[in-house]
């Protein structure tokens, strides 16, 4: 009985049979990847476009450090990259951008509140603020796509939270929440001039024409 011969067969997981292109050639494709799309992109999304061999972790870190110091800068935001101008040249981009909302106070001090103590749910939002969060600010945040919804808290009522989305830390170019400026930066800001009284946790409690004055349950249920 005579044994037949069969050709070998190759594992999926094994290397290609064809040899990748050079790193400085994979850095060219990375590169037109991420000019060519205006979302950030995650590190599997690009590994998924170039060909089997390539190292995108690699080509990235060579390009990051290429574009230092340019115009140009290969951010990483959260867990994806895209080609930014650099944050010190936003000015020359300022007659171009044209400003289609302005965010309300109660909606800019909810999304900082949100920003700097996420995951937070709406009850903790107003007990910051010390006034009721209306369904509209939520909305209008939602729809920015500035925060997005986390996880519901292992409590009564299984409250929803909020975090900030990557499209928000992207439109400041901020790397993550980490990158928020601190105390000290929001001073010279000009932004705690009128914080409150110490010991005092709560925004002020004006009368704003946002503001939901019934005090209304969790804007999410079950």
């Amino acid at each position: 009985m005579t044994e037949q011969s069969q050709a070998p067969t190759r594992s999926p997981d094994s290397p290609s049979l064809f040899a990748a292109p050079p790193i400085a050639e994979q850095e060219r494709m990375v590169e037109a990847i991420l000019f060519a799309c205006s979302e950030p992109l995650s590190l599997a999304q690009i590994s998924a476009r170039l060909p089997q061999g390539c190292d995108a972790a690699e080509a990235l870190a060579h390009l990051r450090s290429r574009y230092a110091g340019r115009g140009v800068n290969l951010l990483r935001i959260g867990d994806s990259y895209a080609l930014r101008t650099a944050p010190d040249l936003g000015w020359l981009m300022q007659a171009e951008r044209v400003e289609t909302r302005k965010l309300s106070r109660a909606a800019i001090e909810t999304l900082a509140i949100i920003a700097y103590h996420q995951p937070v749910t709406r009850a903790e939002i107003e007990e910051i603020r010390g006034v009721a969060v209306s369904r509209g600010t939520i909305d209008q945040l939602l729809e920015l796509e500035w925060i997005r919804l986390g996880r519901r808290r292992m409590t009564p009522g299984r409250p929803v939270t909020f975090g900030v989305t990557e499209g928000f830390l992207d439109h400041f170019g901020w790397e993550s929440a980490r990158d928020l400026p601190g105390l000290k930066e929001l001073r010279e800001a000009g932004l705690l001039d009128n914080r409150p009284p110490p010991g005092q946790a709560s925004f002020p409690a004006d009368e704003d024409e946002d503001e939901d004055p019934r005090g209304q349950s969790e804007l999410f249920e079950d």
